[in-house]
C-alpha cells in the first residue's frame, strides 16, 4: 500500500511538473501510445488532457514523426512543425531503458515563428551590444607608440628611452618635462606599453584643453540626475574608466587650483568620488602626467600646490628639444619623410643636402611637431621630383644664414682659375692661343696652368 501511494505521489508530482513546463511536452510509449501530455502541448491541440492521453498519437497528429523516433531510435532537435495551422520548433527524443527504445518524447522548443525570431533579434543585439564593449575596450586600450617610435642615438634621448624604460617597470607616478612638440605623449604611450600594465586601459587627458567647470565631472564621473544639464544615466569619469590601467594628464600645469587638490587626494586615497555619489570607490590607477612649464617656478608663483607637486615628482624625465639634438635630425627627417610619404601616398625618398643643411639650422621652436609639419607641407606641395629642396621649403627656414664648412683657401683659388681657364677655351671655341689672349696670359703660361688644374 505504501509502495503503491509512493508511486502514486511520484507520478502526481511528475504531471505538475509536465503542466508547469513552458514549451509544453508529449510523450508516447513504444506502440505510439500517448502516455503523457502536459497543458502546452494540450492547448496546441485545442484538446483537454484527458481528451489526449491513451490515444494513438496519430489520431491526434496525422503527420507525426514520434513513431520514426521510437523505431530508429535517432533524435530530431529543433525541426519545424505545422500543427493548426501553427508552426512550432520541437525536438523528438527517443526514451531508452537498458538500452532498448521503450517510447519517445517530443518537446516544444518554441512556441511560435515569431518567438524564434524574437530571440534571434535578442541574441543579435547582445552580439551586438558585447561586440561594442569590446570596441570601446579596445580603444580605451590603444596605445598607437612604443619606445621603438622615439628615433635618435644622440646621448640625450637614449638616455631619457632609458631612464623611461626603467620607470615602466615599476608603479610609480610619472612626470615628464619638456617644451611643446618633443614627443611627451609618445613616453606616455611607450612606458604604458612597457608597463604591467598594458593590457588595462590607456586613458588620455589634456587638462589644458578642458575647461576648468567642466574637468571635475570629466576626470570623476557624476550620478544621474546630480545636476542640471546631467544625463539620466550619469557618466563614468576618466579615473574610473582607467582603473587597472594608466592616466595620462597632460598640460598638468594647466589644472586649476581647486582641481589640484581634488587629484592630490585621489593620489593619496587611491579613491574617486563621483558629483553627486553618496560615497568613493577604490582605484587602481597609475598617473603620468607631462608638462611643458617650469613646475617649480610655479609652486613659487602660488599657481600650483606645493605638495601634488611632490606626489606628481616621484620619477621625473626631460625630454629634450630638437634644438640641442641636432645629431638626431637627419635620421628624424628620413623616418618622418618615409612616415608622410605613406600616408599621403606619394613617393618621396629623400632631401637634397642644401635643403637638410637649411633644416639643420633652424632653431626649431615647435620641435619635431613643427619639423613634422614642415615637411608633411614640402612632400604635399612637390609635383614632379621625389627629393625636397631648399624650393619646397618655408622662407622662415630658408630666410636663415646656412654655416657652409670652411674650405682650404687654395683650394677655392684653384677652383676658380679652372673655371675661368674652361670659359676662355669654351669662348675661343678651342683655339688655345686665343683663350690665351682672352685671359691676358701667354699661351705657354696657359699649357702650365692647364697641366697642373689636370685640364685636357
Amino acid at each position: 500500500m505504501y509502495k503503491r501511494n509512493m508511486l502514486q505521489n511520484d507520478s502526481a508530482i511528475l504531471n505538475l511538473t509536465m503542466d508547469t513546463l513552458y514549451d509544453g511536452v508529449i510523450a508516447i510509449n513504444k506502440e505510439g501510445y500517448i502516455t503523457m501530455i502536459g497543458k502546452g502541448y494540450a492547448k496546441v491541440f485545442e484538446k483537454k488532457k484527458e481528451e489526449i492521453v491513451g490515444k494513438h498519437i496519430t489520431e491526434i497528429v496525422e503527420e507525426t514523426r514520434l513513431p520514426i523516433v521510437v523505431k530508429t531510435g535517432q533524435a530530431e532537435i529543433g525541426e519545424l512543425f505545422k500543427i493548426n495551422d501553427q508552426y512550432l520548433v520541437v525536438s523528438r527524443i527517443p526514451i531508452t531503458k537498458n538500452g532498448e527504445v521503450i517510447g519517445a518524447i517530443a518537446k516544444i522548443v518554441f512556441n511560435s515563428i515569431s518567438d524564434l525570431n524574437s530571440i534571434y533579434e535578442n541574441v543579435s543585439k547582445m552580439k551586438r551590444q558585447l561586440q561594442g564593449s569590446n570596441n570601446n575596450i579596445s580603444a580605451l586600450n590603444r596605445t598607437t607608440y612604443s619606445f621603438d617610435d622615439i628615433i635618435g642615438e644622440g646621448e640625450l634621448i637614449k638616455n631619457a628611452k632609458k631612464f623611461a624604460r626603467k620607470a615602466a617597470a615599476c608603479s610609480s607616478n610619472i612626470l615628464i618635462l619638456g617644451e611643446s612638440g618633443t614627443g611627451k605623449e609618445l613616453f606616455a604611450h611607450a612606458i604604458h606599453k612597457e608597463s604591467r600594465r598594458k593590457y588595462g586601459a590607456f586613458i588620455k587627458v589634456n587638462c589644458g584643453a578642458i575647461p576648468g567647470e567642466l574637468l571635475e565631472s570629466e576626470l570623476f564621473g557624476y550620478e544621474g540626475g546630480s545636476f542640471t544639464g546631467a544625463k539620466k544615466e550619469g557618466k563614468i569619469g576618466k579615473f574610473e574608466l582607467a582603473d587597472g590601467g594608466t592616466i595620462f594628464l597632460d598640460e598638468i600645469g594647466d589644472m586649476p587650483t581647486y582641481m589640484q587638490v581634488k587629484l592630490l587626494r585621489v593620489l593619496q586615497e587611491k579613491e574617486v568620488e563621483k558629483i553627486g555619489s553618496a560615497g568613493p570607490k577604490k582605484i587602481d590607477v597609475r598617473v603620468i602626467a607631462a608638462t611643458n612649464q617650469n613646475l617649480e617656478q610655479l609652486v613659487k608663483e602660488g599657481k600650483f600646490r606645493k605638495d601634488l607637486f611632490y606626489r606628481l615628482n616621484v620619477l621625473t624625465i626631460n625630454i629634450p628639444s630638437l634644438k640641442e639634438r641636432r645629431e638626431d635630425i637627419e635620421t628624424i627627417v628620413y623616418h618622418l619623410i618615409n612616415k608622410i610619404s605613406n600616408k599621403v601616398y606619394k613617393y618621396i625618398y629623400g632631401i637634397s643636402s642644401e635643403a637638410l643643411e637649411y633644416i639643420k639650422g633652424y632653431s626649431w621652436p615647435g620641435n619635431i611637431r613643427e619639423l613634422e609639419n614642415v615637411l608633411e607641407r614640402a612632400i604635399t606641395i612637390i609635383e614632379n621630383e621625389t627629393v625636397i629642396h631648399t624650393k619646397h621649403l618655408p622662407d622662415k627656414i630658408t630666410a636663415i644664414s646656412v654655416c657652409k664648412p670652411v674650405r682650404n683657401l687654395q683650394d677655392i683659388l684653384n677652383d676658380a682659375e679652372k673655371e675661368a681657364i674652361l670659359n676662355s677655351i669654351i669662348a675661343a671655341k678651342g683655339n688655345k692661343s686665343k683663350a690665351a689672349q682672352l685671359l691676358g696670359i701667354s699661351r705657354s703660361n696657359l699649357y702650365e696652368k692647364m697641366g697642373k688644374l689636370h685640364i685636357d
